[in-house]
């Protein structure tokens, strides 16, 4: 299989396209910058092309060179809190509204399959039971969310195979995440006010990228919620975890920043409101039968000792 895959500079493309030509497929992986910019390691080896999701005519000539057999389209704008800002609204829709439009059209006229990569603020939050990959309650609180949902809105007119694959709380080895940031503000605080009313599920990038390989070797399309397994935690207690595991990798005698939980209100620094219930059911993934991911504190296990974070 020919397959091409954008956002290959952020966590998730870089670890999709490094699973994809593991297991021998032709891979292509795309960004905005001139040559690959992210982890250096196997992906740096691999064939990039520059490429800018928001020029229409950029987006075709590529594919339509390259003309793969499957798209993983990862590369999105991921700043939450700037994206409400103003001066960047305009940008956060180029990339992941009409961005993710130009890759749809693409891939509709070279009649490939495309798999796009979202997330779980196209949701309001309410309420605390798991949202359903099929639920058409779309209700995004944030830019961020509502330039996404938009993503999906184009993916489904133009295509008929595809799949949509929800995310949450995505952490890996190449680039910022919530994991590497606790770690980073522990060096320099014994106390951190973390929030407790935001619920969700941690994701590997690297066992979320298994995952979507799996699936695009398949025709088995529709909309998926992925994330680790092991249950909902808030953010708070993930970040007692990532503290424990820590001192445990490092053999110190406990966590050496202590977690204050707090609501967000009382936190009250976001710029973009955040939905409060971010539970994914993933169980559509059993039922068509693909392997759901690992326990996730076992995936944050691994993450510590394979980033060395």
């Amino acid at each position: 299989m020919k397959a091409f895959v954008t956002g290959v500079n952020g966590q998730l493309g870089h670890d999709v396209m490094n699973e994809l030509a593991s297991r021998g497929h032709q891979v292509l992986g795309s960004g905005l910058s001139p040559a690959y910019g992210g982890k250096q390691d196997g992906a740096a080896l691999l064939p990039y092309a520059q490429m800018d999701v928001t020029d229409a005519a950029d987006v075709r000539t590529v594919l339509e060179a390259f003309r793969p057999d499957a798209v993983v389209h990862c590369a999105a704008w991921t700043a939450v809190d700037a994206a409400e800002e103003p001066r960047h609204r305009g940008r956060v829709f180029a990339v992941n509204a009409a961005g993710t439009r130009h890759v749809a059209q693409a891939c509709g006229k070279l009649g490939c399959k495309m798999l796009y990569m979202s997330t779980d603020y196209v949701f309001d939050g309410q309420g605390t039971e798991p949202w359903q990959p099929d639920c058409k309650a779309l209700a995004p609180l944030n830019v961020y969310g509502l330039s996404k949902l938009e993503g999906e809105q184009a993916v489904r007119d133009l295509l008929d195979k595809f799949f949509i694959v929800r995310t949450a709380w995505l952490f890996g080895a190449n680039g910022p995440n919530f994991v590497r940031t606790m770690l980073r503000l522990a060096d320099a605080h014994d106390t951190l006010r973390v929030v407790n009313d935001q619920t969700g599920t941690p994701t590997y990038a690297f066992d979320l990228a298994r995952l979507l390989a799996d699936m695009i070797e398949t025709e088995r399309y529709g909309a998926y919620h992925a994330a680790n397994e092991g249950g909902f935690i808030s953010r708070a207690g993930f970040a007692e975890e990532i503290f424990r595991l820590d001192a445990e990798r490092k053999g110190l005698p406990g966590p050496r920043c202590r977690v204050v939980p707090v609501t967000t209100a009382e936190y009250g620094l976001s710029g973009a409101e955040r939905p409060l219930n971010g539970r994914l059911d993933t169980s559509k993934l059993v039922r068509e039968g693909f392997r759901p991911l690992p326990d996730w504190k076992d995936a944050l296990k691994r993450y510590l000792a394979d980033a060395g974070a």
